[in-house]
Formats: structure tokens, sequence, C-alpha cells
């Protein structure tokens, strides 16, 4: 095999976010429409490493995924050591507008998954008219407690390992092997407390189930991808968004929880008619 070069962008960003100075990894492919990617909880944009690679996608759209601060390559705050990190719907849905308007994007699409398909969700009741459209990769207004988030950062635990079986089941059954494992890769290299941090909007703070019927997606066109494997963001959560909403929903045979990273090109080609719609081209 020769030496090639994918066409990603990797570059860090110095700006303000949340009112303290971050240092934030991006990383961007093709041009056209901004398509702004936010990665899963506990883990960072190199889930969208195959959409980010995808001529098809890139042709039309300027992929943008980016590492949430104290995620992958964007480290946390100075003076990180004297708190506790916990994600917030506010700060969540500040940080997203804050870094489109860093980078400049006019009436960018979003797409999120997991936690990223919750807080588009929110976008979508609170800040329509900033969007061309937004993608919930995963997304349900709530998610029922079904494991105990306190084994997530204990000293007598390894905490990677247990990040990644918290996740391991939410995969496909049918996903390749190599990308089943770099999914739970990432999962097993996140920081002590961040998963655990994420999870506080995840199930509790993000909410959003008594808000839902107040999303109007003639404002903005909202578009749920579910994968039939996902016990979290369950299919049934999804469809229940979009019988009161009115948005557009698939359910991806084949594919689970992280369908961007578990099998891409099979999340592509259920992308693929979204992007096109978007972009006037269906």
């Amino acid at each position: 095999m020769s030496p090639q070069y994918e066409t990603i962008v990797g570059r860090y960003l110095n700006f303000e976010l949340l009112g303290r100075p971050h240092r934030l990894y991006i990383e961007e492919a093709g041009q056209g429409i901004p398509l702004l990617c936010l990665h899963t909880a506990g883990s960072d944009a190199r889930q969208y490493r195959g959409v980010l690679n995808d001529p098809r996608v890139t042709a039309d759209y300027r992929v943008i995924a980016f590492d949430m601060p104290w995620h992958g390559k964007s480290s946390p705050p100075v003076g990180w050591q004297n708190e506790d990190y916990r994600l917030t719907s506010h700060d969540y849905v500040r940080m997203v507008i804050e870094v489109a308007d860093a980078l400049g994007l006019d009436k960018p699409v979003v797409m999120g998954c997991s936690i990223g398909g919750r807080i588009v969700l929110h976008l979508a009741h609170e800040h329509p008219e900033r969007f061309r459209a937004l993608i919930g990769l995963e997304s349900a207004a709530h998610v029922a407690p079904y494991y105990d988030v306190e084994w997530l950062n204990r000293p007598d635990v390894h905490g990677g390992e247990v990040c990644a079986g918290v996740v391991s089941g939410l995969i496909a059954p049918t996903a390749p092997e190599a990308e089943r494992w770099e999914t739970l890769w990432h999962y097993m290299q996140g920081g002590p407390g961040v998963f655990k941090g994420d999870l506080y909007f995840y199930k509790v703070d993000g909410d959003i189930r008594d808000r839902v019927d107040e999303i109007n997606v003639k404002r903005c066109p909202l578009y749920l991808l579910t994968g039939e494997y996902d016990y979290s963001c369950t299919t049934e959560g999804t469809l229940d968004i979009a019988r009161r909403t009115g948005a557009a929903a698939t359910i991806m045979k084949g594919l689970g929880h992280f369908p961007m990273s578990e099998e891409p090109d099979r999340f592509v080609s259920y992308l693929l008619p979204v992007l096109a719609r978007i972009c006037g081209k269906a």
C-alpha cells in the first residue's frame, strides 16, 4: 500500500468559549454548505472520519467536526484540576453557537449524535433561525436510566475500559470488527470523569420532553436518523419526536448508536438523501 494523505485538515482554534480561553481542535474537509458535526458523549470528532473522507458528501458540504473541551485533542480550560466537569444544556447550546460564530459559519447545518442528537432538539427549540437545517442522529427527548454512572469515575476500576464496556452493546452486532473496536478505542481514551460529566446533560439536564411539541420544523427543517439496534436513544423515542413535530425520520437498518463510526459507508447511504434535500438536489 503506497502512502496517501487524507483530505482532512486539522487545526487548533484559540478563542474565548463559554467566557474562558480555549484551544479547540477542529477537523474539516470539502467545500460548500457548512455541516457542523457533534460527537457523542465521552468520545471525540474522530467518529466522523468516514463522513469527512467521503467525496459524495464533501462535494457539496464543508464538513467540520470539533472536539468539545475536555475531549480528544481539545484540552480542558486552565484551572480544570480544581473543578468537576459537568455538561449542561445551557452551556452546550451556547458552545455550538459560539463555535459556529468563531468559524464565521452562515446558517450552517448542524448534525449531532447521541448527546449531539439531543442538543439538536434544543437548538431547534431555542434558535431555529440560526441554522439551515438540523440533523439528529440517535435523537430522543430523554433516556431512562439503565446503568450506574458512578462506575465511570472510580479509582478502583479502569476508567477507559469501563466507559467502553458501557457503550459496547450499543454498537450493531453486524458492525465490522475494525470499526467496532476503533469506536470503542475512542472511549478508552477519554479523560477521567468526562463521560460521566457528559451524561449529566444526557440523563438529567437535557431532558426536553416537555418542549418537543413547541419545535416548529417550518422554521428550521429537522431530520432524524436512528439505528435499529440503539437501545439508548430508541427508535420509539425518535419516532415519537417525529410524530410530535412533523420532522422527517428514518430508522437505519443494520446500525446502532454510533452509525458514523461503526459502519461509515452504510451510514452515508442514509445521510446522502437528507443532504440532497437540504441543498436542493432532491
